[in-house]
C-alpha cells in the first residue's frame, strides 16, 4: 500500500525502507518473563499532609502482562503474564481500594488487558464502584464477540493503538496483520457501543505518517486521539536509531501544531501525553484546553497512580519496575502505599529545582516544568531529572547554533521495564542536508 510522506522525514525515503525490512537486532528473548514482585518494602513511618492532601484521579492498571503482539518499541517487552498475578479476588478488593482512595477514572492496559478470562468482571466492578472505565488495546484479539462482551460490562471507551500506516504499523507492533486487526476491532467497538479513540507512539518511522494516521483514525469514528514519544525503554533501547532524536523536535512541533487545528476541524480531541514537550511556541496551541491551559510537572504520585499485575504499586505505569515500585498490595493497602510508599512515591511531591541538572537545572522554565516526564529522563540517563526531549531546549540550542543528541552507550539487558543508558552529544548544528548527511 502506497505510503503518503506528508510530514517532515528525519530518515529519508532510502533509510525508511531499509528501516522497515530490518529483522530484530539484538538476540534476546522476544517475551522474557518478569521478575517476581519486590514484597514488603518498607514505609515511611507516618504520612504527611502533601501525602494526604493529593489523591490520584487516574489509575493506570496492568492487568496482565500476556501479549499477543511482540512491538518493537514495547517498554515492559511483553508477552507473558507475570508470575503469581493477582486472582479475580484481590483485583475486585483493589478496585474497591482504588474507589476509597478517591479514582475517578481506570484504564486497563496489559499486554493485553481482554487476555485475562475475568477481564469485563472487573471491568463491571469497575463501574459499580462509580468509576470510569477505560482500555487501551492493540486490538488484535477485539473480534465482535469481545466487543459486546466489553459493552455489556460498562467498558465506556478503548484506546486502539495505531503507529502509522500499515508497514509502519506492522513493523512497529511485530505482526503481520496487526494494522488491519486494529482496525476491525475499532468497527467492532464501535457496532456494540463502545466510544473509540486512538493512542500514537511518535517516532523516526511514524513521524512523518501522522497526517495520513489522522485522516484514517478520523474516517474510523475516533472521539480522541493520544499522541506521545517512544521512549527508550524494554525493546526501543534495541533499536535506537527508531527514536526521535531531540533536535527532530524542530520539525515536529509545527507539524503538530498544524494537526491540533485539523483535529479540531474534525471534532477529534487532540491530547499530547505527558512526554511531548514542552513550553514552545505551539504550547498554547496543543495544550490550551488543559487546567492550566499549559504543561505542568509530572503528575506520577500526585494525580496519576500505576499498578502491575502482580500488585507492584508504582506513581507512574510506565516508570521502570525495581526503581519505582512502592510496594505490593498484597502487603499493605492502598492508602498506605499511596500516603507512605516512600521516594517511589512521594518523589513528584517533593521535587524542587535542585533535583534538576544538566539544562533543565538552568532552564527559564524550570520551576514549572521540573524536567517534564520522569520516566523519559530516567531511562536514559538512570537518573531524573534532565529531558533533553523538549521543543523549547531545541530551540534555545537552534539559537546558538547547536543541537542534541542522545547516544546509546550502554544496552539493556533485556528483561520487562529494562532500559539501557544513553549520553546526550552537543553539536554543531548542520547549516545544510549536506552536513546533515555526512
Amino acid at each position: 500500500m502506497d505510503r503518503p510522506l506528508t510530514g517532515p522525514d528525519p530518515l529519508g525515503p532510502e533509510a525508511r525502507e531499509a528501516m522497515l525490512r530490518s529483522k530484530r537486532p539484538r538476540a534476546l528473548p522476544v517475551v522474557p518473563s518478569a521478575d517476581p514482585p519486590r514484597r514488603r518494602l518498607p514505609l515511611a513511618a507516618e504520612a504527611r499532609p502533601i501525602d494526604q492532601r493529593v489523591r490520584p484521579i487516574y489509575a493506570v492498571w496492568e492487568i496482565t502482562l500476556a501479549c499477543d503482539l511482540a512491538c518493537r518499541h514495547c517498554g515492559s517487552r511483553a508477552g507473558r503474564d507475570r508470575p503469581d498475578e493477582l486472582s479475580t479476588v484481590e483485583c475486585l478488593d483493589l478496585v474497591d481500594q482504588m474507589a476509597d482512595l478517591g479514582v475517578r477514572e481506570v484504564s486497563l492496559i496489559g499486554g493485553e488487558a481482554y487476555l485475562r478470562d475475568d477481564w469485563t468482571r472487573i471491568v463491571r466492578h469497575i463501574r459499580a464502584r462509580g468509576m470510569s472505565a477505560l482500555m487501551t488495546t492493540g486490538g488484535r484479539g477485539i473480534d465482535a464477540a469481545r466487543a459486546q462482551a466489553a459493552a455489556e460490562a460498562g467498558l465506556v471507551s478503548a484506546s486502539v493503538s495505531i503507529d502509522g500506516l500499515e508497514a509502519t504499523h506492522d513493523r512497529l507492533r511485530g505482526v503481520p496483520g496487526s494494522f488491519r486487526a486494529a482496525l476491525a476491532s475499532m468497527r467492532h467497538l464501535r457496532d456494540a457501543g463502545v466510544k473509540v479513540s486512538a493512542n500514537t507512539q511518535i517516532n523516526r518511522l511514524s513521524m512523518p505518517e501522522l497526517p495520513a494516521v489522522l485522516e484514517t483514525l478520523a474516517a474510523n469514528g475516533v472521539h480522541s486521539w493520544q499522541i506521545q514519544l517512544t521512549v527508550a525503554m524494554g525493546r526501543a533501547v534495541d533499536e535506537p536509531e527508531v527514536l526521535l532524536q531531540p533536535h527532530d523536535l524542530l520539525d515536529l512541533f509545527p507539524m503538530l501544531a498544524d494537526l491540533k487545528d485539523r483535529c479540531d476541524a474534525l471534532g477529534i480531541r487532540l491530547w499530547p501525553g505527558n512526554n511531548v514537550g514542552y513550553f514552545g511556541p505551539y504550547e498554547a496551541r496543543l495544550r490550551g484546553q488543559s487546567l492550566r491551559g499549559h504543561m505542568y510537572s509530572c503528575g506520577a504520585g500526585r494525580s496519576t497512580l500505576g499498578i502491575e499485575a502482580d500488585g507492584s504499586i508504582k506513581g507512574c505505569p510506565s516508570l521502570p519496575t525495581e526503581a519505582w515500585t512502592a510496594g505490593n498490595i498484597r502487603d499493605a493497602r492502598l492508602v498506605d502505599l499511596w500516603e507512605r510508599g516512600g521516594t517511589a512515591m512521594r518523589y513528584t511531591r517533593d521535587r524542587t529545582v535542585d533535583d534538576l541538572w544538566g539544562f533543565c537545572r538552568t532552564c527559564y522554565y524550570a520551576d514549572e516544568c521540573r524536567a517534564g516526564c520522569t520516566w523519559t529522563g530516567y531511562v536514559l540517563f538512570g537518573k531524573p531529572g534532565n529531558n533533553p526531549y523538549c521543543h523549547h531546549r531545541a530551540l534555545e540550542m537552534q539559537r546558538v547554533g547547536k543541537r542534541e543528541r542522545v547516544v546509546k552507550v550502554q544496552d539493556a539487558p533485556g528483561r520487562p521495564f529494562d532500559h539501557g543508558r544513553f549520553e546526550v552529544v552537543v553539536e554543531d548544528a548542520p547549516q545544510t542536508a549536506a552536513e546533515e548527511n555526512r
